[in-house]
């Protein structure tokens, strides 16, 4: 998509960022646009499940701005920021194991006063696999179920951005492509989303534009094809040569 004119629904610009005295990011940059998968890619300890977490206002940012649709989040806390609406999936304990599914999806619309029936329709609509288990214990559930469940449970607020921290790992593969299948479906129905990935290859295959974050910064930018056919990506994530 061209999106030199468009404003950018999230938007990460020159942010520093750690663990209070220990900086991890060292000047990011980032954006994500209407209608886009986003996906963030890099070694082990580049800083990338960091961004998500300062984007929460889980970490101290010491330098730089987190904007939503143009307006200043940096530094917010992150029920607030939730509020505000920016969905969020974290890699582990992200489901309630011993609420039903229906349960977690419920819990998932604190933020709501109304529409919750509404909602919760509309994510069975999405998750059809869901709805047949709407009952069950989300701990009873396969692995690629209930990160379907911690999906659901995100959305059921009114998002402008979601925002998935390694959706698809420890997933069979059957699950990863099925995983994928619903993120492009979910950006297909107006919801943008930014996704830190190790499947690198299938990440940037599904994403519209992708970063390569090194020691907590920007390497690479592109499309999800540009970066595919980038030989140093290709060399360093994604099993290729020189």
């Amino acid at each position: 998509m061209n999106t030199s004119a468009a404003q950018p629904i999230l938007e990460i610009k020159n942010l520093h960022a750690g663990y209070g005295q220990s900086e991890i990011l060292h000047g990011l940059n980032m954006s994500v646009f209407d209608n886009e998968i986003v996906a963030i890619i890099g070694p082990n300890g580049a800083g990338k499940s960091t961004a998500m977490k300062s984007i929460l206002g889980l970490l101290t940012i010491s330098q730089g701005d987190i904007l939503l649709k143009g307006e200043a989040v940096t530094n917010t806390p992150a029920n607030q920021v939730i509020t505000k609406g920016i969905a969020y999936v974290p890699q582990t304990d992200n489901v309630f194991v011993n609420l039903s599914v229906q349960e977690n999806l419920e819990m998932g619309a604190w933020t709501r006063a109304t529409g919750i029936q509404e909602k919760l329709n509309q994510m069975y609509e999405l998750f059809p696999d869901l709805k047949q288990k709407r009952k069950q214990a989300a701990g009873s559930l396969s692995g690629g179920q209930r990160q379907m469940v911690a999906m659901g449970k995100a959305l059921m607020i009114d998002s402008d951005v979601l925002l998935l921290d390694e959706p698809t790992a420890g997933l069979s593969p059957k699950y990863r492509a099925q995983i994928f299948t619903i993120i492009r479906d979910i950006r297909d129905s107006g919801i943008p989303i930014m996704i830190v990935e190790q499947n690198a290859k299938q990440a940037l295959g599904s994403a519209d534009r992708g970063y390569v974050m090194v020691d907590g910064g920007n390497r690479h930018e592109g499309t999800g094809t540009e970066l595919i056919e980038n030989r140093e990506v290709a060399r360093m994530f994604l099993g290729g040569r020189e």
